[in-house]
């Protein structure tokens, strides 16, 4: 062999192979079958289980028991999951179609609703009066109860993960003959999509344009299991049943019918389903229109089109670039829903001031974003849930300065013992500095403040409330490991920290920053004509004695104020507690608003004792008063506390730091018309 056929090359083909993807082994009839059985089921499947779950599946099969955290319906992708995928499957959802009813749902996800006393408030406002049909306070009921037990379903699911709140509104609700039947069908619905019966109850509202139902569920199914629900059926699921409910009950809409009710949308200073659509249709916010099509149909929505934006034009949201040609401004939609809401509380500003027969100039309403800069004091006209599925409040007012005023985002706690016609001062957020931070500077030493040091200072003093000085030293350095978190305090070691020369005001801002809700101050929980011939000391009262008016709007509430002045300053003098002068003034007694409230709170001390069944005891100013808290009584000179002891009661001014305290022992010194509370027997801090 020579050289060159030593190195000569010498292919050698492999096994014919091939190169091509590889397709996988073709599937039997059967097998697709079953993997499409398993997408439509709401059960979890077996190659979704981890190794420990499907574990844990065996041995409780073994075992004869069923796991519920495993092989419950639902729990691997939420209850509900198979509508969504069916309906996924077979073109998407129907609520949308042409003839269905339109239903408007809304849903919230409220974590322990029911550990923090939301869910008690939000019942409790659901069911406020003037929400019936007949005006009257709303009825709650159930699947089975046509008056549920509204506490007793708060209690049941105190101890729940979470709530799910939905607001049902069916567009053409008012054609309804029986929401509550409505409800329950649509309830029953859910359950069975869902895979377990709920917990739910509901309350039907009639205060509005459209009829709507308010419908709370608990968080747990029927094992006691946390309720788990897919997101895309909270979204699109409820609202599905509720608009085939509604074709259902009351058929099809109507080609003129849906003509109607759009026609009646041009004029509207909202964002319509005329504005949605165009956005939608629209090129980079141009809108062609120059083309009118054949098809009858298509025509009303081109002349549906052309009359809105001319609407539009007028309002500067819409110009016609070329004729036929329209472009849409980028401001259209924020602007229409921005109006759209402005529309709503101003109806809803007439609608209260209806309700108390008052007529007011619409130029005068003051519709307030935030707390108000400057106080606001008036009457309460109504007060109402925000956010319908939320707990924060809105408050309309009355006020002496001519105007009304509507303040939304309220915490329900602030205005709890406002009543409808009760007289409040609304500000701004209190920027009052704590008094853990006065203690903290003056504490410090250096701008060192030691928590070893403020121990001993506190156990040498003794003032601390209970004896528990480690935990009241621990509260102040909980308040710095806050504030050091926003750059306010800085920590150098376990028992030195430092603080900035600026340390109160600093802090002060933090707090301002965080809380944006206006404070609330209940002048009077009586009407203005229930204070005209009150026994007690009343606002009118404070007002006489102060003998400001300059506040006081000559027209309005303002007006109406004057005159309850004059009519309580003719009430003192017939009583003998005033007198005219020659000069044609007026001469009030002595210590006034103390011999009023030391005269009403006798008469109705006296009045309680009879009911029960012990002698009632005024409390003298500085007089230390201890006993059981035993709940609270509204007078026309304020709230005040009911402490009893073995052998007698009392009753003393209330203060919104001994609410805790209900059913316990409380002390305090009665100082001038107010009180100075110590909680319990002990030495401590008056508050």
């Amino acid at each position: 062999m020579s050289d060159n056929e030593e190195f000569r090359f010498r292919p050698r083909p492999g096994r014919v192979r091939n190169d091509a993807p590889k397709l996988g082994k073709a599937k039997s009839f059967f097998s697709q079958a079953k993997k499409i059985a398993r997408q439509q089921s709401n059960s979890p499947s077996r190659s979704s289980e981890s190794p420990s779950q499907r574990a844990r599946s065996q041995a409780s099969a073994k075992g004869g028991k069923t796991s519920r955290a495993s092989s419950g319906p639902g729990l691997k992708r939420g209850r509900g999951a198979a509508l969504v995928r069916a309906r996924t499957l077979s073109g998407g959802w129907k609520h949308s179609t042409p003839g269905m009813r339109r239903v408007v749902v809304k849903t919230r996800y409220v974590q322990g609703a029911g550990k923090n006393g939301k869910s008690a408030a939000h019942l409790r406002y659901i069911q406020r009066d003037g929400t019936s049909r007949d005006g009257e306070r709303g009825q709650l009921y159930s699947a089975t109860e046509g008056r549920a037990d509204g506490a007793a379903f708060v209690e049941r699911g105190a101890d729940d993960r979470h709530q799910f709140r939905f607001i049902v509104s069916p567009e053409d609700g008012a054609d309804f003959s029986d929401l509550t039947a409505y409800t329950r069908d649509l309830m029953a619905q859910v359950e069975t999509d869902l895979g377990t019966r709920l917990d739910w109850v509901a309350v039907n509202h009639h205060n509005t344009g459209h009829p709507h139902v308010h419908v709370i569920v608990r968080g747990k199914d029927e094992l006691g299991e946390n309720l788990v629900i897919n997101g895309e059926y909270l979204a699109n699921g409820i609202r599905e049943r509720a608009s085939d409910l509604t074709t259902l009950e009351l058929g099809p809409v109507t080609e003129f019918e849906q003509s109607r009710k759009l026609s009646a949308e041009i004029g509207q200073d909202r964002f319509t389903r005329i504005d949605r659509a165009m956005t939608e249709e629209a090129d980079g916010r141009f809108l062609d229109l120059r083309h009118e099509p054949a098809d009858p149909k298509r025509q009303f929505n081109r002349t549906l089109r052309l009359r809105r934006l001319a609407k539009l034009e007028k309002m500067g949201l819409a110009t016609e670039h070329a004729p036929g040609v329209w472009k849409l401004s980028e401001r259209m939609e924020p602007v229409l829903r921005e109006l759209g809401e402005r529309g709503d509380i101003i109806r809803t500003m007439h609608k209260a001031l209806k309700a108390d027969g008052l007529e007011r100039n619409p130029m005068t309403f003051q519709i307030h974003d935030t707390a108000p800069e400057v106080p606001i004091v008036g009457r309460v006209l109504d007060k109402f849930l925000t956010d319908e599925l939320g707990e924060n409040l809105t408050i309309v007012v009355d006020g002496i300065d001519g105007r009304t005023h509507h303040v939304a985002g309220i915490d329900a706690a602030r205005i709890e013992d406002a009543r409808i016609g009760s007289v409040v001062e609304i500000g701004p957020p209190d920027t009052a500095s704590r008094s853990s931070d006065r203690t903290i500077a003056t504490i410090a030493e250096g701008g060192i403040y030691r928590p070893s040091r403020h121990l001993e200072q506190a156990k040498f003093e003794g003032r601390v409330p209970g004896g528990d000085y480690k935990g009241y030293v621990n509260a102040h350095v909980r308040r710095l490991e806050a504030l050091r978190r926003n750059g306010i305090a800085e920590r150098i070691d376990t028992d030195r920290w430092r603080i900035p020369r600026d340390f109160e005001s600093r802090a002060a801002a933090f707090d301002a920053s965080r809380n944006r809700q206006a404070t609330i101050r209940i002048l009077s929980a009586a009407r203005l004509e229930q204070q005209i011939g009150a026994d007690g000391a009343t606002w009118l009262d404070r007002r006489l004695v102060s003998a400001e008016i300059s506040d006081l709007a000559p027209s309005g509430f303002g007006q109406q104020v004057r005159e309850a002045m004059d009519r309580r300053r003719e009430h003192h003098i017939d009583r003998g507690d005033a007198a005219r002068q020659p000069n044609g003034g007026i001469a009030y007694r002595r210590n006034l608003l103390a011999t009023l409230r030391e005269r009403e709170v006798a008469g109705v001390g006296g009045e309680l004792a009879s009911t029960k069944g012990l002698p009632f005891r005024a409390a003298a100013d500085g007089e230390t008063v201890s006993g059981k808290f035993t709940g609270t009584i509204h007078l026309s000179s304020g709230k005040f506390a009911v402490v009893e002891q073995s052998h007698e009661f009392t009753l003393v001014p209330w203060r919104p730091v001994i609410d805790r305290r209900l059913g316990r022992e409380v002390m305090g010194v009665v100082q001038g018309g107010s009180m100075s509370w110590q909680m319990g027997r002990q030495r401590g801090h008056g508050i």
